[in-house]
C-alpha cells in the first residue's frame, strides 16, 4: 500500500474507529454468551454431549482443521446433519464474524501506520481513546475466543454437516480453521502481529504519562489535595471547574490500566528502551492483580505476562519487574484501594449534601460530579473483580461492609444530575455561546495556516455555539450536538496524520479547547449518556452472588441499612450492558434485574416488618402491665401498708410499677427499644428514599412492599395474640386482645413518621378481613376463633350445667361443680368483655356470630319439631282441653320426651341470652363511634307503626349493607351541614331502595328490624332467627301442617312447665335474678321462637302467645293443688316464669296475665323465694 496513493481525508478513520469499536463490543457480547452456554450443561448444544456423537466429536477435534469425511466415526453425523446445520449456524457464523472483524481491524491498523497518525490523549482525545479501545477490544476478543473450549468441535461439526449436505466445505471454513489454530495462544500471536504497529501504539500509550499517574494516587494524596471538595475554597465555589484535559479527568482508571498492560505486552520492545513506558507499566502492574476482560471474565496479568516474557531472550529484568510488582500488588493494593473507598465515601457524601442544598452549583462544578462518579465506579469494580480472584489469606482487604454507602452516594449524585438537568443545560448553553464560541473564534483567526475544509468545519462549530440561547432551554427544545462531536472527531483524524496542512500536534491549544467544548456540549444534550459512561455498574448483573452477599452485609449492619436502597437502584443499570448485536440476552438480563430488584425490596420490607414486630411485642408487653389484673398486688400492698400488716418475706423487693422504663438517669444508656427504633428509622429512610423505580419497563414501589408485609404480619399477629389452643380450648380474653391490638396499631401508626405509607389502608384491609369467617388467604380469623370458642366451649359448658346466666350481673358465671373449669366464664362474658369483643369483631363479625348462634338454635328447633310430630295427637287434644283438668292430666301422662323439650328450649334461651348480651355490647360500641347514626336508626325503629298481623311480610335485605349505606349517606349530609337528628328524606330514599313507596306500612317492619339488629338494637321479632328458621321449611310438609306444628310446639312447652317445679336446681335466686339451671332463659326463648315461627307462617303472634299463656297458667295452677312435696318443691320459683315471660314479651301485658293467673299468686311467690333466699343466706 503506497503512501502517495493514500489520502487521509478519504480513509474515514473516525467513522471506522467508531463503527469497529461498537461492533467489537457486540462481538464480545456474542462470544461471552457462547462461552457461558458451552459451560452450562443445560444450555450447551446437545450435539456436544450426545453419547452417539462422542466419537465423531473427538475425531473432528483431533483432526481439526483438516477434513476427512470417509472416517467410520462420522456415520452418525449423516443422520443429524440437517439439525446440526440448523442449530449450530448461530455459533458458527459468530466465529466467522469474529474473523471478519479481525480482518477489518488489521486493515485499519495498517492504514493508521501508513498515515503515521499522531496520538496524544491530551490533544486528540477521541482519536487516541478510540484507537486504544479498538486494540483492547480486539485483544480481548481473541483471548475470549481462545477460552471457548468447544470452538473446534462447534466449527468442525458445522463444517462436516455442511460437507455432507452440500458436498463441499463452507467457503469460510479454511480461513476460520486456520485462525482458530493460529490464536491458540492469542497474546503470543498478537505480539508478533503488532510488531509493525509498535510505533503508533507506544506513542498513544506514552501520552498517558500526564494522565494515568495523576489518577493513580493514594487516598492521602487525594485528601491533602482536597480532591472533589466544593467547600475547601469558598471564594472559588462559583468558578467553573476547568482543566486542560477535561475528558481525561473522568476517564476510567480501569480502562487506562487495560490500555497500558495489554498495550505494552503487544509492543513490549519499548519497555527496554523507554523509561517512561516502563514506569507506566510497573505502576499499572502494582495496582491490580487481575483485569476485567469482559463482564466477569478476568485476566490474571502477572502470570500471563511472565509466561509470555519467559521465552524471550534478554527479558530476565522484565520478569523480575513483574514478580516485584506482583508482590506489591498482593501486599499493598488491597489496603490502598480500601483507603480510597473510605475517602470517596466522605467526599461523595459532602458533594451530594452541598449539591442537594445548592443545585445551582451543578453548573460550574459538573466536572467534579462526573469525576466523583468515575472514581467511585472504578473502586467498586476493582473490589468486585478482586474479591472473587484473590488468595484467601488477604481476604480482609476485599470485604467492604460499607460499600453500600458509596453506591448510595453515587446514586444520589446521579439523581441530582437527572433532576436538575435543565439547570445544567441553562448554564452550559450560556457558557458555549458566551465564552467558548468567542475563544474558539479567536483561536481559529490566529491560525497561521487553515485549509478550506478545516476552516469550514471550525466555522460551523463557532456558528453552532453562537446560535444557542437560554430560551431554547425554557421552551424545552431538544438539543443534539452529536454531529458537531463527530465533526471534531473527523477533524482530529484529518489533522493528526503526517504532512497534514494543519497539524494538531503544532496547535495543542486548539485541541485542548475543543476537548473542553465537547465536554460542555455533552452537559447540554448527553447527560444520560455521561452518567452511563462514568457510573454504570451493570457489571453487578454478572456477579450475582457477590451482589447478594453485599446486600445481606448491608442489612446486617444497622448503620448501613439506610443505604440498602442502593442495591435495587443498581438493578436499573443492568439493561445498559446489552447490545443490539445480541438481542437474545435482553430477556435473560431483564429477568435477572427484575428478580434481583424484587428480592432486594422484599428483603428490605421483611427486615422492616421484623423490626416493627419486635417493637410491637415490646409495646404490647408494656401495655399488658397496665391491665387491671396487675394492679391487685399493688392495691394489696397499699392496703397492708395502711393497716400496718406485714405480709410476705422481709426484704422482699418492691414490684416495679409500669412506666419505670421511661425514667433515665444517663443518656448513654440505650435500651433494646431504642436500638429497634434506630434500626427501623434507618431502614425506613431507605424504603422511603424513592417513590418508585423503573427496571426494564417495570415499575417497583418500595413502600408497597412494606405495606404488603405489614398487612400479612398484622393479620398473623392479631390471630396469634388470641393465643387460641385447640387442645385445651384456651383463648385470650377479648379485652386483653383489644389492648394488645391497640398497642400494635399505635406502633403501626407511628410508622407514618418514617415512611409515606397509608397505615389506615392497612388497618381497613386487615381488620375488615378479621370480621369475616376466613381472611383472603383462607386462614381462620378472630371472628371464627371467638365464635367457635363461645359456641363450643362457653355455651356447651352452660348446657352441661357448669355455668349459669346471671341476669343481675348480665354475665355467665361458673357454678360450683366437682370438675372445675379451666376458665372463668364471667371473665369472658361480662359487659366489658362483650364490648371488647364487639370492638374487635365489628358489626360484620357480630353478624357472623349471630348467624352461628342462630344455626344452633335452628338445629334445636328442628329437634323440637320432631318431638312435636311424635306427640301430635296428644298435643292436639290438649290444645282444646286446657279447661278440663282431669282430661289434661290423663293426656299429659301420654306425652313423651317432656324433659327433652324443656332442656332444648332452655338451651335456646341460653343462646338467645348470650346473643342479647352481644347485641347490647354492639349497640354500646356503635353508640360511642357513630352516635348520630345509631340515634337515627333508633328513631326510625321506634316510629314505625307495628301491626299485629304480619301476613304481608317483605323480603329481608342484608342489614349490614343497610347500615353502610345509611352511614355513607349520613356522612355526606353531615359534610353539607345537614342535621342528622331527623332524616325523613334519607330514610325515604332507602325505603325506596327496599321497594317501598308512599307511607310507611307494617310490611317494612322486618326490613327495619334487620337494620336495627345490625346496629345492636333489640327487636320485637329477631330477623336473624327468622332467616335461620325459614331455611328449615320442608318440601314434604304443607304450610298448614308447618303452622300446626309451630302451634303445637308452643302447647308442648306450655303444658311441660309444671315439671320444672320438681327439679332441685329450679330454685329462683333473687341475688342473680334467675334460676341456677337457667330456666329463666325460657322466657326469652318462648317469646323469640314464637315471634319468629309465627312471622314465618304468617300467623298472629299475639294470639298464639295468649293461647300459650292460657295453657301455661292452667298447667301451673294445677300444681298448686298438688300435695306431693317432691313435685311442688320449687313451685313458687316456677310461677315466676309466667311473670318473666310477660315482662320479656312485647306482645303480652300484665292485664292479660291477671286474667289467666291471679297476681296474688305471683306476689306470694316472690315473697316466698325472697324469704327462702334470706333463710339460706343466714
Amino acid at each position: 500500500m503506497s503512501r502517495s496513493v493514500l489520502q487521509p481525508s478519504q480513509q474515514k478513520l473516525a467513522e471506522k474507529l467508531t463503527i469497529l469499536n461498537d461492533r467489537g463490543v457486540g462481538m464480545l457480547t456474542r462470544l461471552y454468551n457462547i462461552k457461558k452456554a458451552c459451560g452450562d450443561p443445560k444450555a450447551k448444544p446437545s450435539y456436544l454431549i450426545d453419547k452417539n456423537l462422542e466419537s465423531a466429536v473427538k475425531f473432528i477435534v483431533r483432526k481439526f482443521p483438516a477434513v476427512e469425511t470417509r472416517n467410520n466415526n462420522l456415520a452418525q453425523l449423516q443422520k443429524e446433519k440437517s439439525e446440526i446445520l440448523k442449530n449450530l449456524a448461530l455459533y458458527y457464523f459468530t466465529f466467522v464474524d469474529v474473523m471478519e472483524f479481525k480482518d477489518h481491524v488489521c486493515e485499519l491498523l495498517n492504514t493508521i501506520d501508513v498515515c503515521q497518525v499522531f496520538f496524544d490523549i491530551t490533544v486528540n482525545f477521541d482519536l487516541t481513546k478510540n484507537y486504544l479501545d479498538l486494540i483492547i477490544t480486539y485483544t480481548t476478543l481473541m483471548i475470549l475466543l481462545s477460552r471457548i473450549e468447544e470452538r473446534k468441535a462447534i466449527i468442525g461439526l458445522y463444517n462436516y454437516a455442511h460437507e455432507m449436505t452440500h458436498g463441499a466445505s463452507d467457503r469460510e471454513y479454511p480461513r476460520l480453521g486456520q485462525m482458530i489454530v493460529d490464536y491458540e495462544n492469542p497474546l503470543k500471536k498478537m505480539m508478533e502481529e503488532f510488531v509493525p504497529h509498535s510505533k503508533s501504539l507506544s506513542d498513544a500509550l506514552i501520552s498517558l504519562q500526564m494522565v494515568y499517574p495523576r489518577r493513580n494516587l493514594s487516598a492521602d494524596q487525594w485528601r491533602n489535595a482536597q480532591l472533589l471538595s466544593l467547600i475547601s475554597a469558598p471564594s472559588t465555589m462559583l468558578n467553573p471547574a476547568q482543566s486542560d484535559t477535561m475528558p481525561c479527568e473522568y476517564l476510567s482508571l480501569d480502562a487506562m490500566e487495560k490500555w497500558i498492560i495489554f498495550g505494552f505486552i503487544l509492543c513490549h520492545g519499548i519497555l527496554n528502551s523507554d523509561a517512561t513506558a516502563l514506569n507506566l507499566w510497573k505502576l499499572a502492574l502494582q495496582s491490580s492483580s487481575c483485569l476485567a476482560l469482559f463482564r466477569d471474565e478476568v485476566f490474571h496479568i502477572h502470570k500471563a505476562a511472565e509466561d509470555l516474557f519467559v521465552n524471550i531472550r534478554g527479558y530476565n529484568k522484565r520478569i523480575n519487574d513483574i514478580r516485584e510488582c506482583k508482590e506489591a500488588a498482593v501486599s499493598h493494593a488491597g489496603s490502598m484501594h480500601r483507603e480510597r473507598r473510605k475517602f470517596l465515601r466522605s467526599a461523595l457524601k459532602e458533594l451530594a449534601t452541598v449539591l442537594s442544598d445548592q443545585p445551582g452549583l451543578l453548573g460550574p462544578k459538573a466536572l467534579f460530579v462526573f469525576m466523583a462518579l468515575s472514581f467511585a465506579r472504578d473502586e467498586i469494580i476493582w473490589l468486585l473483580r478482586h474479591a472473587d480472584n484473590m488468595p484467601k489469606k488477604s481476604a480482609d482487604d476485599f470485604i467492604d461492609k460499607h460499600i453500600a454507602e458509596l453506591i448510595f452516594y453515587m446514586e444520589e449524585l446521579r439523581a441530582h444530575v437527572r433532576k436538575y438537568g435543565p439547570v445544567m443545560q441553562r448554564y452550559y448553553v450560556q457558557y458555549l455561546s458566551g465564552f467558548d464560541a468567542v475563544v474558539l473564534n479567536e483561536l481559529v483567526q490566529n491560525l497561521s495556516v487553515c485549509p478550506e475544509d478545516e476552516s469550514i468545519i471550525m466555522s460551523s462549530f463557532v456558528n453552532t455555539m453562537t446560535s444557542l440561547s437560554v430560551k431554547q432551554v425554557e421552551d424545552g427544545e431538544v438539543f443534539d450536538f452529536r454531529g458537531m462531536r463527530l465533526d471534531w472527531f473527523r477533524l482530529q483524524a484529518y489533522t493528526s496524520v503526517s504532512k497534514a496542512s494543519l497539524s494538531l500536534a503544532d496547535h495543542r491549544e486548539l485541541g485542548k479547547m475543543m476537548n473542553t467544548i465537547i465536554f460542555h456540549t455533552k452537559m447540554v444534550d448527553s447527560l444520560v449518556e455521561m452518567l452511563v459512561e462514568t457510573s454504570d455498574l451493570s457489571i453487578f448483573c454478572f456477579y450475582s452472588r457477590a451482589f447478594e452477599k453485599m446486600f445481606q452485609q448491608c442489612l446486617e449492619l444497622p448503620s448501613q441499612s439506610r443505604y440498602s436502597i442502593a442495591f435495587p437502584l443498581l438493578c436499573t443499570h443492568f439493561m445498559s450492558c446489552t447490545h443490539e448485536l445480541c438481542p437474545e440476552e435482553r430477556h435473560h438480563i431483564g429477568d435477572r434485574s427484575l428478580s434481583l430488584c424484587n428480592m432486594f425490596l422484599d428483603e428490605m420490607a421483611k427486615q422492616a416488618r421484623n423490626l416493627i414486630t419486635d417493637i410491637c411485642t415490646e409495646q404490647c408487653t408494656l401495655s399488658d402491665q397496665l391491665l387491671p389484673k396487675h394492679c391487685a398486688k399493688t392495691i394489696s400492698q397499699a392496703v397492708n401498708k395502711k393497716s400496718k400488716k406485714q405480709t410476705g418475706k422481709k426484704g422482699e423487693p418492691e414490684r416495679e410499677k409500669p412506666g419505670v422504663e421511661s425514667m433515665r438517669k444517663n443518656r448513654l444508656v440505650v435500651t433494646n427499644l431504642d436500638k429497634l427504633h434506630t434500626a427501623l428509622s434507618e431502614l425506613c429512610f431507605s424504603i422511603n428514599y424513592v417513590p418508585n423505580m423503573v427496571v426494564w419497563e417495570h415499575t417497583f414501589t418500595p413502600r408497597e412492599y412494606l405495606t404488603s408485609h405489614l398487612e400479612i404480619r398484622f393479620t398473623k399477629s392479631i390471630v396469634g395474640m388470641t393465643m387460641y389452643n385447640q387442645a385445651t380450648q384456651e383463648i385470650a380474653k377479648p379485652s386483653e386482645l383489644l389492648t394488645s391490638v391497640r398497642a400494635y396499631m399505635t406502633v403501626l401508626q407511628s410508622i407514618e413518621n418514617y415512611v409515606q405509607i397509608d397505615i389506615t389502608r392497612v388497618f381497613n384491609n386487615v381488620l375488615l378481613q378479621q370480621t369475616q369467617h376466613l381472611d383472603s388467604h383462607g386462614e381462620p380469623t378472630i371472628t371464627s376463633l371467638y365464635t367457635n370458642w363461645y359456641l363450643e366451649t362457653l355455651l356447651r359448658q352452660v348446657s352441661n350445667g357448669h355455668i349459669a346466666y346471671f341476669p343481675a350481673m348480665k354475665a355467665f358465671v361458673n357454678l360450683p361443680t366437682e370438675n372445675e373449669l379451666t376458665f372463668n366464664a364471667e371473665e369472658y362474658s361480662d359487659i366489658s368483655e362483650m364490648r371488647a369483643l364487639s370492638e374487635l369483631l365489628g358489626p360484620y363479625g357480630m353478624k357472623f356470630l349471630s348467624e352461628s348462634l342462630m344455626w344452633h338454635i335452628s338445629s334445636q328447633v328442628a329437634e323440637l319439631k320432631k318431638l312435636v310430630v311424635e306427640n301430635v295427637e296428644v298435643l292436639t287434644q290438649m290444645r282444646t282441653s286446657f279447661d278440663k283438668p282431669d282430661q289434661m292430666a290423663a293426656l299429659f301422662k301420654r306425652l313423651s320426651s317432656v324433659d327433652s323439650v324443656l332442656k332444648r328450649m332452655t338451651i335456646i334461651g341460653v343462646i338467645l341470652s348470650f346473643r342479647s348480651l352481644a347485641q347490647e355490647a354492639l349497640r354500646d360500641v356503635l353508640s360511642y363511634h357513630i352516635p348520630f347514626l345509631v340515634s337515627s336508626i333508633e328513631d326510625f325503629k321506634d316510629h314505625i307503626p307495628r301491626e299485629t298481623d304480619m301476613k304481608r311480610k317483605s323480603l329481608i335485605t342484608k342489614a349490614s349493607r343497610s347500615i353502610i349505606e345509611l352511614e355513607e349517606s349520613a356522612c355526606r349530609r353531615d359534610e353539607k351541614g345537614s342535621s342528622l337528628l331527623t332524616l325523613p328524606d334519607l330514610f325515604r330514599k332507602h325505603l325506596t331502595a327496599f321497594g317501598i313507596k308512599g307511607i310507611l306500612k307494617s310490611r317494612v317492619a322486618m326490613n327495619v328490624y334487620e337494620l336495627s339488629s345490625a346496629a345492636g338494637l333489640p327487636c320485637e321479632i329477631d330477623p336473624a332467627l327468622v332467616v335461620a328458621l325459614s331455611s328449615q321449611k320442608s318440601e314434604n310438609i304443607s304450610p298448614e301442617e308447618e303452622y300446626k306444628i309451630a302451634c303445637l310446639l308452643m302447647v308442648f312447652v306450655a303444658v311441660s312447665l309444671p315439671t320444672l317445679a320438681s327439679n332441685v336446681m329450679s330454685q329462683y335466686s333473687p341475688a342473680i335474678e334467675g334460676h341456677c339451671n337457667n330456666i329463666h332463659c325460657l322466657a326469652k326463648a318462648i317469646n323469640q321462637i314464637a315471634a319468629a315461627l309465627f312471622t314465618i307462617h304468617k300467623g298472629s303472634i299475639e294470639d298464639r302467645l295468649k293461647e300459650f299463656l292460657a295453657l301455661a297458667s292452667s298447667s301451673l295452677l294445677k300444681i298448686g293443688q298438688e300435695t306431693d312435696k317432691t313435685t311442688t318443691r320449687n313451685r313458687e320459683s316456677v310461677y315466676l316464669l309466667l311473670d318473666m315471660i310477660v315482662q320479656e314479651s312485647p306482645f303480652l301485658t300484665m292485664d292479660l296475665l291477671e286474667s289467666c293467673f291471679p297476681y296474688v299468686l305471683l306476689r306470694n311467690a316472690y315473697h316466698a323465694v325472697y324469704k327462702q333466699s334470706v333463710t339460706s343466706s343466714a
